[in-house]
């Protein structure tokens, strides 16, 4: 247990301190950005106002370093983990720049496609889908353990992606989903698990104020590489049945996603609505 913690507190150290420093080095960096092209990092947010999309790069950037340098990690796994964590991020990047609001959600991105239109979100869906695979091929033994861990992967990265609709509402989910993950592979003594999920935790709970304080949201870039890299983490702990579960659940909570509101959902709940608000501005009612 001593060795997982130490592995975690590093990687979750590590993360922090370079999520923190690509963010304060993107920032700085975007006015001259700006000036070239206008609006290119910036997008409106559910209340109307401008907010930056950088976050999301800092949060690629910092778990990226996070994956790299921290100790307790293989050569496989850590090049799983940049494959899954950079590699869904530059795709989610990609939608968040070209990406239109023609098509929604999986269904209509694959329906476009069906019609010979190539959408961004079709692109990422794809993409993820085969970064997702690369990755669980380093850290999976056999086919069908590969394609079971890959569309785990790739699911969560998606999902993830789905409930950054709110302040801080990815990053708790993450949080909410990653620490009894990390615990449990303190408890029972699984660094390499440990490390891998703290790598996540920590670049996301550095950046936390920006997005409860409606400054910055992570995007498409740093919700998918959030979901991918704990995604990862969940599948090198669990045996097959939990990974067969964690993938079930998956599914259904994005199918559910096409046809249910979250934000309705958590709004209508008073626990799940007083943790979306934790931290959080006053919903503006006038």
């Amino acid at each position: 247990m001593a060795r997982g913690l130490l592995y975690a507190l590093a990687g979750a150290a590590i993360g922090a301190v370079a999520a923190r420093t690509a963010y304060t080095a993107f920032t700085r960096l975007a006015p001259r950005a700006e000036e070239k092209e206008p609006g290119r990092w910036t997008r409106t947010n559910h209340r109307g106002e401008p907010i930056t999309l950088l976050e999301g790069p800092a949060f690629v950037a910092g778990s990226g370093a996070a994956a790299a340098l921290a100790p307790g990690l293989p050569p496989r796994v850590r090049l799983a983990a940049l494959l899954a964590g950079v590699g869904s991020g530059a795709l989610g990047a990609y939608d968040d720049l070209y990406g239109t609001t023609k098509s929604k959600g999986f269904k209509g991105h694959l329906t476009a496609l069906g019609r010979g239109e190539v959408t961004s979100g079709a692109v990422k869906i794809l993409g993820i889908g085969a970064t997702g695979l690369g990755a669980a091929a380093l850290v999976s033994r056999g086919p069908v353990d590969t394609l079971v861990n890959g569309a785990a992967i790739a699911g969560t990265a998606n999902l993830a992606n789905l409930f950054d609709l709110r302040p801080g509402r990815a990053i708790k989910v993450g949080l909410l989903t990653g620490g009894p993950l990390l615990a449990a592979s303190l408890f029972r003594d699984a660094p390499l698990t440990a490390a891998l999920t703290a790598v996540p935790l920590g670049a996301a709970a550095a950046l936390l104020p920006d997005d409860l304080g409606e400054r910055a949201m992570l995007g498409d870039a740093g919700a998918n590489a959030l979901g991918a890299l704990l995604g990862l983490a969940a599948v090198t702990k669990l045996g097959r049945r939990g990974r067969f579960v964690l993938l079930g659940t998956v599914a259904a909570l994005t199918a559910a996603s096409e046809k249910v509101s979250f934000t309705k959902v958590i709004a209508g709940n008073p626990v799940l609505n007083r943790l979306d608000m934790l931290g959080r501005r006053p919903v503006d009612t006038a």
